[in-house]
């Protein structure tokens, strides 16, 4: 009552109130209705049936569907959009822990900035301007969130999906790891989707999230990726290691495994309970932010983590920086440079002991 009293208040004092608010509500109508009504190109969507495969187009706002057979290793092009499809079909990651005497380049936070991305690894000389890998031997991860906020999320995803398997035959290594954001787009939590995939929702007539189904490519290929990865002496994950994983003495393989079988939520038998139940919370893996908190984790805790995974840093995304940046006198290191702007990014470059900032305008700045 004091509410609606407060308010009816304002608006008798202040008869423009009325007005502006009026005003705002309708611009804003008019900008969701001018979004909705944009022209937008989107895809490839694809749906494995055996050895064929049906292929899901957003052309001028219309849907289109080829049907491809014997699609493994096919090149699919329309309306602007290409993706060479996968020579085989993906399988879970298992390998956790890797060793070797190799660069290391780690990015997060793509959201759909793909264009930023792609100039960064060109200038950089990760990919050639084919977009083909040229990064020898070498292993590049991404600390999730390559879903929501930009438009060009589907073209991040069949690029990387395919640099995984350039890379492997090269003997280098691609590992996307999860974020929040592939697990929230995998739940049907859609609240940042760009308007562009709210349109390829509305026009194909489902929700977005089916199109990551057990049956779409995609969908198989993010059910198979890891919550987290041990590189050298470095783990990464995209939110990061909460203290109590330590405390509890839990492997990397006891919390990837427990993260991963309860994954999508109407996909199991039973609701998350216990271990898992934490892992998708606050204080999980893709979720903690506890490294960038006045009352976050503490020194002793940082030594406590490191001494248990058997590793002397930690590096994650998801909390944004203006530039890769230290904490914990560089045994955390944070490398979400807020791309998600569309501004600006950084890629973190690992050579043996020493660690670069690498600018998107192609320069190599030491990080310590």
């Amino acid at each position: 009552m004091e509410l609606g009293n407060l308010i009816y208040s304002t608006m008798k004092n202040n008869p423009s109130y009325i007005t502006k608010l009026l005003g705002l509500c309708i611009l804003g109508s008019i900008l969701i209705t001018l979004s909705l009504a944009a022209n937008y190109n989107d895809g490839p969507y694809v749906f494995s049936k055996g050895d064929n495969a049906e292929v899901w187009w957003l052309c001028n706002n219309q849907k289109q569907v080829d049907r491809v057979e014997n699609y493994q290793g096919a090149t699919v092009e329309k309306c602007g959009h290409k993706a060479r499809l996968p020579k085989t079909e993906p399988v879970e990651v298992t390998q956790l822990n890797i060793e070797g005497d190799f660069k290391v380049l780690a990015a997060s936070d793509i959201h759909g900035q793909f264009g930023l991305f792609l100039a960064m690894l060109q200038r950089h000389k990760i990919v050639d301007h084919n977009n083909r890998w040229q990064f020898g031997r070498n292993h590049f991860v991404i600390t999730g969130d390559i879903f929501d906020r930009g438009p060009d999320v589907l073209p991040a995803l069949w690029f990387l999906y395919e640099l995984e398997q350039q890379a492997k035959e090269r003997g280098g290594g691609v590992h996307l790891i999860l974020g929040n954001h592939e697990v929230m787009v995998l739940n049907g939590d859609l609240r940042y989707l760009h308007d562009k995939y709210l349109k390829v929702s509305q026009v194909f007539g489902m929700n977005y999230a089916d199109l990551f189904s057990k049956q779409s490519l995609l969908g198989q290929w993010l059910r198979s990726r890891p919550a987290l990865i041990k590189i050298n002496d470095a783990i990464f994950a995209h939110g990061g290691f909460h203290p109590q994983l330590a405390q509890q003495k839990l492997t990397l393989k006891d919390i990837n495994r427990s993260f991963k079988s309860s994954l999508v939520k109407n996909e199991l038998a039973y609701p998350r309970q216990g271990l898992a139940e934490y892992l998708h919370k606050t204080d999980g893996v893709v979720w903690y932010r506890g490294y960038f908190k006045d009352d976050g984790a503490t020194e002793a805790e940082i030594e406590m983590l490191l001494k248990h995974f058997a590793v002397n840093k930690i590096i994650v995304g998801h909390t944004s920086q203006e530039q890769i940046e230290t904490r914990y006198e560089g045994r955390v290191i944070a490398i979400d440079a807020s791309l998600k702007k569309g501004k600006y990014g950084e890629m973190l470059l690992i050579e043996k002991n020493s660690y670069s900032r690498l600018t998107l305008d192609g320069k190599k700045i030491p990080l310590f």
